[in-house]
């Protein structure tokens, strides 16, 4: 994700990276020379023009249509980002309750800490197709992160060593099955905001509605240089580059939004959120648990 103070205009108006330029200049500039023959062709040798109604009538329509794609495409980024935000308060809420019960038991304590950190990492890569602890395949047992990340679904496989590590906790006498109960709820909601962003990620915009949209969007472009050829003349070049830009822009916005989980320049910054739960988890790790004491309680 780019950052960036919104109260500046000029500072940024020159900026490519996040910007669409890259992802649409080819098509634009398509446009634009099109519209420069369509132009020589009107001047030098025939009449290309056609009335300009059916264009204003398809531009509303077409304006309609780009509008929904984006607010569709933003809904999917923004409910992904609250549920990336639910991913960091639970596990907040788990090492702080868990915490007061495990007091007395550094290495049990610190092997939930752990596996809980390993599980933001591995919900990421999952999402982006890969399979990776980030730095806690460092930091865990040798044994258990090779028998994790050999199974068909990592970040489920972390959270029933979180699980696992509860009921260990709940058979050495630390709290009872209420509590276990309690504290393995986090642990559900951990794997129920998994399951939602999932979800996003494969649940595309319909296919329909994605080629009916950009179908339209070529038809109107490259027909549009003949309907303003008459009153604009060469200027024709200049007002398709703007139509082209603004329209094929505001596409190419919700294609790069509509799965907020990758490493676009405007995705989320999953990276980011999953060492900063690393780094709070961390700073809760007690000072007597050794760095491979999670292996009995994994």
């Amino acid at each position: 994700m780019v950052d960036y103070d919104p109260h500046r205009w000029w500072s940024y108006f020159h900026y490519v990276k996040g910007s669409m330029v890259r992802e649409i200049v080819a098509r634009v500039m398509a446009c634009v020379v099109w519209s420069a023959a369509v132009v020589f062709m009107h001047e030098r040798f025939h009449a290309m023009d056609i009335p300009g109604t059916v264009h204003t009538l398809a531009g509303m329509s077409l304006s309609l249509l780009l509008v929904f794609r984006t607010n569709s495409s933003y809904d999917r980024f923004w409910e992904g980002r609250k549920l990336w935000g639910g991913i960091v308060n639970e596990t907040r809420n788990l090492a702080r309750g868990a915490g007061i019960f495990l007091r007395e038991s550094p290495e049990l304590y610190s092997a939930l800490l752990r596996w809980t950190a390993a599980f933001p990492f591995a919900a990421a890569a999952s999402l982006r197709g890969g399979a990776n602890l980030g730095p806690l395949s460092r930091e865990l047992p040798a044994d258990a992160v090779a028998q994790v990340m050999g199974s068909q679904h990592v970040p489920f496989a972390v959270a029933r060593r979180m699980s696992a590590v509860l009921d260990a906790a709940r058979r050495e006498g630390r709290f009872n099955e209420y509590v276990q109960m309690q504290l393995d709820q986090n642990v559900q909601l951990l794997v129920d905001y998994l399951g939602g962003c999932e979800r996003i990620r494969k649940t595309p915009i319909p296919f329909a509605y994605v080629m009916h949209l950009r179908r339209a969007l070529l038809v109107y472009c490259y027909t549009l240089p003949f309907a303003l050829v008459r009153d604009f003349g060469w200027m024709t070049v200049l007002a398709t580059f703007i139509v082209a830009y603004v329209f094929f822009g505001i596409e190419e916005i919700g294609v790069e939004i509509e799965d907020p989980f990758g490493t676009d320049d405007n995705d989320l910054p999953l990276d980011q959120i999953c060492s900063t739960i690393h780094g709070n988890l961390s700073a809760l790790m007690p000072v007597e648990a050794v760095p491979s004491s999670g292996s009995s309680a994994a």
